[in-house]
């Protein structure tokens, strides 16, 4: 089917970033304040049964690729489930899941079975102190066994984010690309965003990603590369290994002009843009007795709000709201 998705400056939006949940195991820096626990309420999110009926409409109108977010997503009970529901619709060829891999020890195997083919984890170190104090009391061998259980139930690729912060863990950007050449992981290196007060605090430890790239390039030669997905890292390929680097920039080179997807939270209000509060809330449509169509006409118009880029440069007290409120 044609894609119906185009929003007011030509992009084809093709991929749905669906958070199941705002709650999370970690408090990471730049994500949640430590000891957060507003969290919203369960029945303040969508059911599986509509979130069924919300993607399976986008993918009747185009939508391909879907990732499973969170806060974390392996915290919503039967997310084995939910999996299940989304692999066997129609048009959909890409499901996939980004975690910070606590509970994946025991999850990998069921979530491959049931239809995830790609993963992301959240890994910022590999020490287990900095670990700790970077997400807020976390275990990083809990962390670890998961990767390794994924790494065993044959998920491919696995792309480890870390999220790069000056005086916080700048000093293991080769450590990382070591254990990613080591395990056949895929590593990503993030820019720190202005999401709320935490982001904003987090902000202040920012690192432009090419310096980092000058600096891996001393060591490495590195081969400009592609890479399978719809996000958007910009790739490249160690010389004689098949580690592949990608740099996500929404800082020093943002990606606006070629941004392709939309965010669905969990309580169902539609984010045409993580730096911006354009939204759509479908949770009480859905809960009204609209119809299919209608549905499809309130997703069209809700398109059509996306802006043109995000103001994180330009306006950073702009945003008051998590990430996790958001989804990854």
């Amino acid at each position: 089917m044609t894609n119906q998705l185009i929003d007011s400056y030509g992009r084809r939006i093709e991929y749905i970033r669906l958070s199941v949940t705002d709650q999370c195991d970690l408090r990471c820096s730049y994500c949640l304040p430590k000891g957060f626990k507003d969290f919203q309420e369960p029945e303040d999110w969508l059911s599986y049964d509509e979130i069924e009926r919300v993607i399976r409409i986008f993918s009747e109108l185009g939508t391909r690729r879907v990732r499973l977010t969170g806060g974390e997503p392996l915290l919503r009970k039967d997310i084995v489930q939910l999996t299940r529901q989304l692999a066997a619709l129609p048009g959909i060829d890409d499901l996939s899941l980004s975690t910070n891999a606590t509970r994946l020890e025991k999850l990998a195997a069921p979530l491959k079975q049931a239809g995830i083919s790609r993963i992301n984890v959240s890994l910022d170190t590999l020490q287990e102190d900095r670990y700790k104090n970077i997400t807020g009391g976390g275990k990083l061998d809990k962390t670890l066994k998961g990767l390794m259980a994924a790494k065993q139930a044959g998920f491919q690729p696995i792309k480890i984010n870390m999220v790069l912060m000056k005086g916080v863990n700048d000093d293991e950007v080769e450590g990382m690309v070591e254990f990613c050449i080591e395990h056949n992981f895929t590593l990503r290196f993030i820019e720190t965003m202005p999401m709320g007060d935490t982001g904003r605090d987090a902000s202040q430890q920012f690192i432009n990603l090419l310096d980092i790239q000058n600096q891996l390039a001393k060591r490495y030669e590195l081969i400009d590369s592609i890479m399978h997905g719809a996000g958007p890292a910009r790739y490249m390929r160690i010389a004689n290994t098949e580690l592949r680097i990608g740099f996500i920039t929404p800082m020093s080179q943002h990606f606006c002009e070629t941004c392709n997807r939309l965010r669905l939270s969990a309580d169902g209000t539609l984010y045409m843009c993580l730096g911006q509060d354009h939204h759509y809330e479908l949770r009480p449509l859905l809960r009204a007795g609209i119809s299919d169509d209608e549905l499809k006409q309130h997703i069209i118009k809700a398109i059509s709000l996306k802006p043109e880029k995000h103001e994180f440069n330009d306006k950073p007290q702009k945003l008051v709201r998590f990430m996790s409120m958001t989804g990854g």
